[in-house]
């Protein structure tokens, strides 16, 4: 009998688990995508109080021009000046995420503009991001286009 109570017990203390680990994953992928919509956001709102607050300070951009910007400044100041020059409106699609750890991340998006005239540029863009004091930052960009199939 007291097999069958251990049992029991061993069951019900994996489902919990099972359940908080779930929640947890759940909680996770709910901030990660927020966090691709604000960026997503303040690079149409072109709101650099927001971009400042989701990205790390040490920042770095590489576009799909070959521009490499390193650092926060060098970034929202390529971003806003790139908003200009490729206005339309951007699109950012997560694909996939994967966490390499419970405080690094990579995400794959698919990133469209689409320009006053009706085109739409299709790219990647993937980002890596990082845990600071508890909240999901950028920590690297890249993006790219395909190459034509």
């Amino acid at each position: 009998m007291r097999c069958f109570y251990l049992l029991v017990l061993l069951q019900l203390f994996s489902e919990s688990a099972s359940f908080g680990q779930n929640l947890q994953e759940q909680k996770t992928q709910e901030e990660i995508y927020a966090l691709i919509d604000q960026y997503s956001r303040a690079r149409d709102k072109r709101d650099t109080v927001l971009l400042k607050s989701i990205l790390t300070g040490d920042v770095d951009q590489l576009v799909s021009s070959g521009e490499w910007r390193i650092g926060i400044e060098q970034a929202v100041e390529g971003m806003q000046r790139s908003s200009t020059v490729n206005e339309g409106k951007r699109t950012l699609t997560v694909d996939k995420y994967r966490l390499l750890s419970f405080e690094v991340g990579i995400v794959d998006a698919r990133y469209e503009i689409e320009g006053k005239n009706g085109t739409i540029r299709k790219m990647w863009s993937t980002f890596v991001l990082v845990r600071e004091s508890g909240k999901w930052k950028i920590s690297g960009i890249r993006n790219m286009l395909p190459t034509s199939q």
